[in-house]
């Protein structure tokens, strides 16, 4: 299962996000917005999306938000949550073969909708290639568990 959320930023490309998610018969928890016309905190649905795969609730998300950058900044909060800000193929690729990322974060308003759908497209095909990446995650883990004892 994939948690998705947006603020009203991202919304648009949310719902994109999703059908693509649900062509690939990917089971999808969309945790919001539901819709694009009203101003919400993009902390709200970042927040319920990276309690989930902190929780061990959801193995992957993604967030999307008008640039990507506070939706980031709050995912990260979240012991265990590797959320990584794409913006491009890339850079989600690579989000997955070194860094493992558990989130995903776009840009609404930065990104088009078939770019950003390839992106996910990309990071979801890649596999962590672990080795000395393995090594760079311990020490993060190592770190979160000395910060949040």
């Amino acid at each position: 299962m994939i948690v998705i959320g947006s603020d009203h930023g991202g919304y648009e490309l949310k719902e994109a996000i999703k059908a693509l998610l649900q062509a690939r018969s990917v089971t999808v928890l969309d945790l919001g917005t539901s819709n694009g016309g009203d101003s919400v905190d993009y902390p709200d649905f970042g927040e319920s999306v990276a309690r989930k795969v902190s929780l061990g609730e959801a193995e992957k998300g993604v967030l999307v938000c008008g640039t990507g950058i506070g939706m980031s900044i709050v995912a990260n909060k979240f012991p265990g949550v590797r959320a990584a800000l794409a913006a491009d193929i890339y850079m989600a690729k690579m989000a997955k073969l070194h860094n493992n990322a558990n989130i995903l974060v776009l840009g609404g308003r930065v990104l088009d909708e078939n770019e950003a759908c390839e992106m996910v497209a990309a990071w979801l095909d890649s596999t962590f290639e672990g080795g000395r990446h393995q090594a760079r995650l311990d020490k993060i883990s190592a770190l979160e568990k000395e910060l949040y004892k």
